[in-house]
């Protein structure tokens, strides 16, 4: 029996390809069915046009030198180039996750994958094991959703709780395929203890600087988070950018694909469009401890603050508002396709900063909080007593920071 011919494509159809991961109107899981490719590797095409996009404009207009070198001194020329790539690629690529190394294999690519698995250091197993992203059995999608609706409520359910969870909604199934639903989703217990979100080893990590402070106007804090959307066809990832004092969303994006580029543009508009904050928090996820993203934040001067490892309550304010996403719009509308979310976010958003009335703003809204600057007196009444505003924040805080 003969072997199956390893599949190609030409690079004119991965450009196409790529293009339309770009765009965002569809999932991976969509593109790649409707063009017969991975959804991996559609992901790979883009990150990798993304990050050669800014060649096309280095080139310099004018004719070219001509070339003295003859066609053999070129050829050494080129192999002892290539020769000292692939070097450079196998003493740096050492560094990179066995799970980050993993990606770069293209299954259907030039290269023989037994070939390129030697030269990234990966088990050739590991790269036919099913992708996370293939589509699931109708059962396991109803499970999905059980999850991630639990998870909203209870962020601090391990796989474990959520066994308990499954059982008493009259679903009878093993840990094991709890832990692997949840890894589908991305999803982990939250509480003190091990660090639940994907950090870089190579990225630096900056110390949490909100534990004590008061915030008092707006400006002065802003934070930042992801989450992600199922849809009928793969996952929708959000982004958005708050801030603390009015609780007001200042920008926010979704993504096809899982990567610190639609983060930093949410950054870029935020700051075009409120100017800076004094502190900016995040968690400790590889989007928001890369280069792309930490630098911006100091060119600008800003003071960079990142959650504790495994504190889910250090960026409290954030995780309250993907609540009222999902629960208030995300799970009420049921969206099927990224065009419809899209949509359906930029009518909630606006709902949620100018008419959605906030019990911990005293009933105002957060447009009204963030335009006047002035909350100070605004009463609210609730576990911490009757404290201005201000005071409010601060005690939330402190709260979070001791939890």
């Amino acid at each position: 029996m003969g072997e199956s011919k390893r599949k190609t494509y030409a690079a004119a159809f991965k450009a196409k390809v790529a293009l339309e991961a770009i765009r965002g109107v569809k999932t991976v899981n969509e593109i790649g069915q409707e063009h017969g490719v991975h959804p991996v590797q559609v992901g790979q095409w883009k990150k990798e046009i993304l990050e050669h996009a800014g060649t096309l404009f280095e080139t310099k207009r004018g004719r070219k030198a001509a070339d003295d070198q003859s066609a053999p001194e070129r050829l050494y020329s080129e192999i002892g180039r290539l020769k000292m790539e692939l070097d450079w690629l196998k003493k740096k690529s050492g560094f990179e996750p066995v799970s980050t190394r993993r990606g770069w294999i293209e299954r259907a690519g030039e290269v023989a994958v037994i070939r390129q698995c030697a030269l990234a250091g990966v088990a050739r197993s590991g790269v036919y094991t099913r992708s996370t992203e293939e589509v699931v059995s109708a059962f396991d999608r109803l499970l999905l959703g059980l999850i991630d609706a639990e998870y909203t409520r209870h962020p601090f359910y391990g796989s474990r709780r959520m066994v308990v969870f499954l059982k008493a909604q009259g679903h009878a199934v093993n840990r094991k395929r709890v832990q692997r639903l949840m890894g589908i989703l991305g999803l982990a217990g939250m509480a003190p203890g091990p660090n639940t979100s994907q950090g870089h080893p190579e990225h630096p990590v900056y110390p949490y600087l909100l534990r004590g402070v008061e915030v008092t106007r707006p400006n002065q804090v802003w934070s930042t988070d992801i989450t992600y959307v199922r849809l009928a066809h793969g996952f929708a990832y959000l982004v958005a950018i708050i801030d603390w004092y009015a609780r007001r969303v200042l920008a926010w994006r979704l993504s096809n694909t899982l990567e610190a580029g639609f983060c930093v543009d949410c950054l870029q508009e935020a700051l075009r469009a409120h100017g800076r904050p004094e502190i900016f928090n995040t968690d400790q996820g590889s989007q928001f401890t890369s280069a792309a993203f930490t630098g911006v934040l100091l060119r600008e001067g800003i003071a960079i603050s990142m959650d504790g490892r495994g504190r889910a309550l250090d960026n409290i304010f954030v995780e309250r508002l993907w609540r009222s996403v999902k629960y208030e719009d995300i799970y009420l509308k049921g969206y099927a396709s990224l065009p419809e979310l899209l949509l359906g976010l930029t009518e909630y958003f606006a709902f949620y900063n100018g008419e959605r009335p906030h019990q911990s703003l005293g009933y105002l809204t957060p447009d009204t909080v963030y335009r006047s600057g002035n909350g100070g007196g605004a009463k609210i009444i609730d576990r911490f007593g009757e404290t201005p505003l201000g005071q409010r924040q601060t005690a939330a805080i402190e709260v979070a920071s001791t939890t």
